[in-house]
């Protein structure tokens, strides 16, 4: 009896970690960092750029590092290298009190830098990042979220519309609402359902125009992964599909990610933990292939 109910329980397991028929994600590279920078660590954003040569990530503490990728021949990621950092700004100058909680990080089309802070719901932009900060106005909503569970991603598409999404919905059992700022102003056209206990960490918009939004679940056991995938329709989304759930502590605590192409045409997922700045966490870029 006893083999019987383990035998079940692996396969409930192995079922609930395997992609369902269609698109999924297929890990291509898992890689620990590591840099003697003093405020290394927490890191909960990141944009990929030059075609996975470097990348710009930031850290819940208010600062922002920039670093080179090591790749071999294949495109397939061999090491991290920091190459220079900072404090992030605010409108009129320094981060005060507790308002140096960043979370989601996002780049358009022209290079400007925009940053989600999760205490004192706000967001900014940057013509650079590290430069002066440009305030982006408010929704109502924003002054409603609870204080460590406020702006936790943030997307921008190649027209330069930004999502902003919670960490968690605004109260117990609703879906997670996605907030859209264009033209100058905000609206809220979807929600996300919020399925087992999952909250957001990041979200991006590949360059296939799909929303790709980053889940973790927290128990005191460890930490699971999950993507899911959105097709942008108007005013709605649709064809949800879920592209990665890991196993519990196949992963450290991932919260930032970067959906991009690489030279030879493929969609790659770039996910990057935050170690709360624990020792018996790390620091790890998880890379994935996207696989139709």
């Amino acid at each position: 009896m006893r083999r019987a109910l383990l035998a079940l329980l692996i396969v409930a397991i192995t079922a609930a970690a395997a992609p369902a028929d269609g698109a999924r994600l297929v890990l291509d590279a898992k890689v620990p960092w590591h840099e003697s920078w003093r405020h290394f660590g927490g890191f909960s954003g990141l944009v990929v750029l030059d075609g996975g040569a470097d990348f710009v990530t930031i850290s819940d503490r208010g600062r922002w590092a920039r670093g080179t990728m090591t790749r071999g021949r294949d495109g397939r990621l061999r090491a991290a290298h920091l190459t220079s950092s900072g404090h992030l700004r605010d409108v009129g100058g320094a981060m005060r009190g507790i308002s140096f909680d960043s979370e989601g990080l996002a780049m358009d089309a022209d290079g400007r830098v925009f940053v989600s802070y999760e205490r004192d719901a706000r967001i900014r932009r940057y013509a650079k990042v590290g430069g002066p900060a440009t305030a982006i106005p408010r929704h109502p909503d924003f002054a409603r979220f609870p204080g460590n569970l406020g702006l936790e991603a943030l997307a921008v598409d190649a027209g330069g519309t930004l999502y902003a999404i919670p960490e968690a919905p605004l109260a117990p059992g609703e879906p997670f609402p996605v907030y859209r700022f264009r033209n100058g102003a905000w609206d809220q056209p979807w929600t996300i359902r919020q399925r087992g206990d999952f909250r957001i960490s990041d979200a991006a918009v590949g360059p296939d125009g799909k929303l790709y939004v980053l889940e973790r679940e927290f128990s005191w056991l460890g930490f699971r992964t999950r993507v899911r995938q959105f097709t942008i329709a108007g005013d709605r989304l649709r064809d949800e599909a879920t592209l990665l759930t890991t196993r519990l502590n196949e992963l450290d605590n991932m919260e930032g990610m970067a959906v991009w192409t690489d030279p030879r045409g493929r969609i790659r997922v770039t996910l990057i933990s935050d170690d709360n700045f624990f020792q018996l966490q790390q620091t790890e870029f998880a890379e994935y292939l996207l696989k139709e």
